[in-house]
């Protein structure tokens, strides 16, 4: 990564909104996206104990994605229908798949969930990572494919390359590369992973409009 660069973007961005997340500003945003209602959501919504009923994560699932404001507005009709087409055996697939992503084998559930989205021409990274993001949000990361390659591009991320298809093995290596950023900056920019790509992209946008 460019820590100059990384280090230049708080600078930019405390300047901008004193006190970084906390700024009003900034609780007007975060209340906008209903942050902490999503995340609360989906924390009681995938509890461990929740996914003895498919069904009811896969309805889940759908409710998530259609209350986000992460997730496009053409995605979201095209993921209520599927939701709805989908049988059991593949609701229990889904439901299976972000059980173990969330809970056990995320490499396994990523490619389980993924798998089943191929087959409706629905494997759309902010599909895929929606859920993830809010259910662990100092961890997880969302993936949007123009903040994602914004920001390998401008941070000069090593070793990354983008690719519309999802992947485990690009998740997992945009994570890691995303919580040490985290590191390398203020505490209070440290808590949650979708504000954090947010002020990413804010300051690469500053940055253009600074020049």
């Amino acid at each position: 990564m460019n820590r100059e660069k990384l280090k230049e973007a708080e600078e930019r961005f405390f300047k901008r909104y004193p006190g970084g997340f906390s700024n009003p500003l900034m609780l007007e945003i975060a209340k906008k996206h209903k942050v902490e209602k999503m995340n609360k959501l989906a924390q009681e919504s995938f509890a461990v104990e929740q996914f003895e009923s498919p069904s009811k994560i896969a309805d889940s699932i759908g409710k998530i994605v259609s209350h986000s404001s992460l997730v496009s507005i053409f995605e979201k009709p095209k993921f209520r229908d599927l939701i709805k087409a989908i049988n059991d055996n593949e609701k229990e697939r889904l439901s299976y798949g972000l059980k173990e992503f969330l809970h056990g084998d995320q490499e396994f559930g990523f490619k389980l969930m993924s798998d089943l989205l191929i087959e409706y021409k629905l494997a759309k990274w902010p599909l895929i990572t929606v859920c993830p993001i809010y259910y662990r949000p100092d961890v997880e990361v969302f993936i949007k494919p123009t903040t994602a390659k914004g920001v390998i591009t401008y941070f000069e991320l090593e070793g990354l390359k983008y690719s519309p298809k999802p992947t485990f093995e690009f998740y997992r290596a945009y994570r890691e590369q995303i919580n040490q950023m985290k590191e390398e900056l203020d505490a209070s920019l440290q808590y949650d992973n979708a504000a954090f790509c947010g002020f990413l992209m804010m300051s690469m946008e500053d940055s253009v409009f600074s020049e």
